[in-house]
């Protein structure tokens, strides 16, 4: 059984774990989004129902927050749209101008992302993208954790979208309770939140999770005598 089998068997997952890819261009029989999305997040949503394609920088416009945080160059237009959304996030105390700075973003230039379920993933993934509730969660951060590559950062909140330079960057799985857009795009039900784990931890995570999900089986029972 392949890592990708193993993460969603025994997590239990319902939604399929997403793996998103940033390459200079397309790689070969990958094809490109068939139509532009509202949102960034919007990909991970096709990607967790089974599709399997690439994005380019016009595909990311349509969410300057998402291309702001992907690394897209964006136009003018986009620029001042940006401006706008971050204007009114915080006149409505949504956010302080001070945090502004410090949300995550790519640094390398935008060529394409690569979206796909991770069974089916084409290419060596840069992050994947857990959907699951507290109680999986967990199980998967504390699998990291004992591989060496739990979240060392505060659980993140707005923008979801963040979460992908985050780990990127830091190479520590990142859990995430998402934002209302993210949840508005892709439907995420109340009660879930997302593990974004650097892709190349997969394996290492994955193997210390049977384990994890043994050893909290064991304890649950353990607690349980004692109620």
């Amino acid at each position: 059984m392949t890592a990708a089998a193993q993460l969603q068997e025994l997590l239990a997952l319902k939604t399929a774990p997403v793996a998103v890819a940033f390459l200079a261009k397309a790689p070969a029989n990958v094809p490109r989004a068939s139509a532009a999305g509202p949102s960034s997040c919007t990909y991970w949503k096709r990607a967790a129902e089974g599709q399997t394609f690439y994005t380019e920088a016009a595909d990311q416009l349509n969410c300057p927050i998402g291309a702001y945080t992907h690394g897209v160059d964006m136009p003018a237009a986009q620029q001042q749209e940006l401006q706008g959304v971050v204007a009114t996030m915080v006149s409505l105390g949504y956010l302080r101008m001070a945090e502004v700075p410090g949300i995550p973003k790519r640094d390398q230039p935008f060529g394409v992302a690569v979206y796909a379920p991770l069974k089916k993933t084409p290419v060596e993934p840069d992050v994947i993208l857990v959907t699951g509730n507290a109680r999986q969660m967990m199980l998967l951060e504390e699998a990291a954790q004992s591989a060496g590559v739990g979240g060392g950062a505060p659980l993140m909140g707005r923008p979801t979208c963040a979460a992908l330079p985050a780990a990127m960057k830091s190479q520590k799985g990142i859990a995430s309770l998402g934002c209302i857009g993210n949840r508005v795009y892709t439907e995420m039900s109340d009660d879930e939140l997302y593990y974004a784990l650097p892709g190349k931890h997969l394996a290492a995570v994955v193997g210390k999770l049977a384990e994890i999900v043994n050893a909290n089986r064991e304890l649950e029972k353990y607690h349980r005598a004692r109620v």
